[in-house]
């Protein structure tokens, strides 16, 4: 099967649902659906793995900024089209940079669900939560009407801050083929086929890098424990 029939479709949006509604963390959440979408979709669970195993290989993501490093800053338009600066958000605390491949990705928009659902707890401590997709306006505004996110979702056009954070990755004509049934040329404005690593660099008011989560398994997102661990260390050092 090189792409997915209308059927496979409908049964991997009723296992999306499932995994939401679960009892669970953020990553038993995602675990289940990765089971749940290999059953449904084998050859792309396959393909994953060796995409994976390619980027482990060639070190993905391993040189993006580490804890200690200044995060490189950025100036980004949000889903309205105000540009929202770095430097400006931490004036008013610590900031949860995180990296996202966009609304059409399921273990994306189950890890924005699940910091949306953290957000009480991340603004209690005067800390923020900024994310950044490679997608147009159209589709981060879908993202926040989605979600309910109350933060800022940024689009990076054409990876350019991803790429500056070595964060960007050419997904392959393999998975360019599978997941032909997504339009990524309209979603992206081009059809480069990048995508950014999904990564956290949580940023104390200094710019330093306190934390980061970066895993070249898409799979794998930073625990909503960590982070909040992360943006309270982050707090009590500023």
């Amino acid at each position: 099967m090189t792409s997915l029939s209308p059927a496979d479709a409908d049964r991997l949006r009723l296992a999306f649902q499932r995994c939401r509604d679960m009892e669970g963390t953020l990553n038993e959440q995602l675990r289940a659906y990765a089971d749940a979408s290999r059953k449904v979709f084998p050859a792309y669970g396959e393909a994953v793995d060796r995409l994976v195993a390619r980027l482990n290989g060639n070190g993905g993501g391993e040189t993006a900024p580490l804890p200690g490093d200044a995060m490189p800053p950025f100036m980004l338009p949000d889903e309205s089209g105000s540009l929202v600066a770095l430097p400006a958000l931490l004036q008013q605390g610590p900031v949860a940079v995180m990296f996202f491949r966009g609304h059409w990705c399921p273990y994306c928009r189950l890890n924005v669900r699940a910091v949306v659902q953290a957000q009480e707890r991340i603004k209690a401590m005067g800390a923020q939560v900024v994310a950044i997709m490679p997608e147009t306006q159209e589709y981060t505004r879908q993202v926040k009407a989605d979600s309910g996110a109350p933060f800022p979702i940024l689009t990076d056009l054409d990876n350019g801050y991803a790429l500056s954070l070595n964060l960007a990755i050419w997904l392959g004509t393999e998975i360019q083929s599978l997941l032909s049934y997504q339009d990524m040329a309209k979603f992206h404005g081009n059809d480069g086929w990048m995508l950014p690593i999904p990564a956290v660099f949580v940023v104390g008011r200094d710019g330093i890098v306190r934390a980061r989560f970066v895993d070249p398994d898409f799979r794998k997102r930073m625990e909503i424990d960590d982070l909040i661990e992360a943006l309270e260390s982050a707090s009590r050092e500023n």
